[in-house]
């Protein structure tokens, strides 16, 4: 070990933990609970539209925080040298691809689809409005998508992690 104290590493791995929980759990509460409580409760598409926007520009500011803590600890552990906590090459392709996804999302998609709701939601003519619509719902599918295969990597990579953890105990061989 080069200067890693046990406790850093203790440390280290809380919060990494604790990251990719908010990161995980954070998009399954909102897929799960957070979205068909919206449309079950609000009254109109609008305001039921914007509270999801919203709630998922909070999402993202979380993301971003998920981020540094992810990268300065895959990066602590690798500058540990410690062989108990080594950063596997997997492990830093599937964050590596979680980042620029949620990356592409936040600097571009999410602010193009809350672009195209606003002037959705300021159309009053019906057939311009449907049109205006349309387009933002062709925007989002794919943005759904990507937080879908985001959120399955980000399971694969708690999996790699329990793994690692299960076999450095001695519980797998």
């Amino acid at each position: 070990m080069r200067h890693a104290s046990r406790w850093g590493l203790v440390c280290c791995s809380t919060l990494e933990w604790l990251a990719l929980g908010v990161w995980v759990g954070g998009l399954l509460v909102l897929v799960g609970a957070v979205i068909p409580a919206v449309f079950n409760t609000f009254g109109g598409q609008d305001s039921g539209g914007l509270f999801l926007t919203q709630t998922f520009e909070g999402y993202n500011r979380f993301v971003i925080g998920a981020v540094a803590i992810m990268c300065a600890a895959a990066w602590y552990r690798w500058w540990s040298g410690e062989q108990a906590v080594a950063v596997s090459r997997v492990e830093l392709t599937i964050l590596a691809v979680m980042v620029v996804i949620a990356g592409i999302i936040i600097v571009f998609l999410h602010p193009y689809a809350a672009a195209l709701q606003a002037e959705a939601f300021a159309v009053k003519e019906e057939v311009a409005r449907k049109a205006a619509f349309e387009a933002l719902f062709r925007v989002l599918m794919p943005v759904r998508s990507i937080y879908m295969v985001n959120l399955v990597l980000g399971i694969v990579l708690m999996g790699l992690k329990a793994k690692r953890s299960l076999s450095r105990d001695g519980v797998l061989a």
